[in-house]
């Protein structure tokens, strides 16, 4: 058992929302944290029929049994209950921690979102702070963040598992999509885009369907936050920049279990394009476990050079480059950067160098634990 960098509200201290993908440990936490918490739990069949037909029934059910903290598991699964939720809150004082894998519905349904009466958390795959000294990068290019697969000795089948029944028959269950054989197809090319620019009217080619639809799959992963997408730094440029956004798998092990990448190895192309996920996601992670609200982007010139996270505007520039040995060609980008933009603020390689160091120029050269640990520490302030 790991121990979480997200901090929840005490019980009877906030309402909240907690989303995160599915098998993120959303449940687990929420168990620990709120043990004595009166519980719904929509992925059991009669809890989602009793509540879906008659949503006043939590309110009912509350009037006989009062309790201070309640826990909706799937909230997503019965938008309805958000209305009685609502009421419960300004009514009876009643504090909620609504958990979910998916907000489509609650968004894209009218549902009522409590009007800010709840705070919004996320849960993300494990991070390197969390695992701590049982960091290992390479098992977890291969076997992603998830808690489940991350400790697997059988991480291919659970992969085959995970993709199998959420990816393709819940989303299909949730009626996201119609055509269900193309969007499978569409998820194993989604795959091979992890970590790319995005070229809607390519994969609609490959996939046989229209590039308004090809968006629409692309929408459906970022609301189930199987992935998101990674805008270009646009801001005072002095060269022309790409603005076209850049798509990332929320776990890098989903991402290469669609692309076929089989077991990625030091020194190939396709480890590079794992580590570069895996540092998306540590940054996503650090921003939304330290109330940072950083924003994330990409910068790149037409010419290809580019830097693969830009936090906030220039506070902090960070490139992954998979290699044990930095060279003035992985410095490039970072010193372009800065030649556009002077008040870039710290600039970062991640690498696979074994020791920190600093370049003439006051580049940081940093080990994927060093650089973590640092995030944590608040260095990059």
């Amino acid at each position: 058992m790991f121990e979480r960098v997200l901090r929840l509200p005490g019980a009877g201290e906030n309402s909240f929302f907690l989303w995160g993908p599915r098998q993120t440990g959303k449940s687990t936490l929420l168990r620990g944290a709120y043990p004595q918490a009166h519980w719904v739990d929509l992925l059991k069949a009669d809890e989602y029929r009793r509540y879906v037909e008659r949503p006043e029934r939590l309110r009912q059910e509350l009037a006989a049994r009062p309790a201070d903290h309640v826990v909706i598991d799937e909230v997503q699964k019965v938008p309805q209950l958000l209305d009685e939720v609502h009421w419960l809150i300004e009514n009876s004082g009643t504090t909620f921690a609504l958990c979910g894998s998916s907000a489509r519905k609650v968004r894209r349904g009218g549902a009522n979102l409590l009007g800010g009466r709840a705070i919004t958390l996320e849960l993300h795959g494990l991070t390197a702070h969390e695992l701590a000294g049982d960091f290992d990068l390479d098992r977890m290019l291969n076997h992603g963040t998830l808690p489940h697969l991350n400790g697997s000795d059988r991480p291919r089948r659970r992969l085959e598992a995970y993709v199998a029944t959420y990816l393709r028959e819940e989303i299909a269950a949730e009626a996201l999509v119609r055509n269900v054989p193309a969007f499978s197809t569409f998820l194993n090319v989604a795959g091979l885009c992890d970590a790319e620019l995005v070229n809607f009217s390519n994969v609609a080619r490959e996939c046989g369907v229209s590039g308004p639809t090809v968006k629409a799959y692309f929408d459906i992963l970022v609301d189930t936050l199987v992935g998101r997408f990674l805008p270009g730094y646009t801001k005072r440029p002095k060269r022309r920049v790409i603005a076209a956004p850049k798509f990332y798998f929320a776990d890098v092990g989903v991402a290469g279990h669609l692309a076929r990448r089989g077991t990625v190895q030091r020194g190939g192309e396709l480890y590079g394009k794992a580590f570069e996920n895996w540092l998306f996601h540590e940054l996503t992670a650090w921003s939304a476990y330290t109330d940072q609200y950083a924003t994330l982007s990409y910068w790149r010139l037409p010419s290809g050079i580019e830097v693969d996270f830009v936090v906030d505007d220039l506070r902090l520039a960070v490139d992954a480059k998979a290699t044990e040995r930095v060279t003035n060609t992985h410095l490039r980008g970072l010193r372009e950067l800065s030649r556009d933009h002077p008040e870039t603020g710290q600039r970062v390689i991640v690498c696979l160098e074994p020791r920190p160091r600093r370049t003439d120029d006051g580049i940081l050269v940093m080990p994927p634990a060093d650089f973590c640990a640092a995030l944590y520490a608040g260095e990059f302030q």
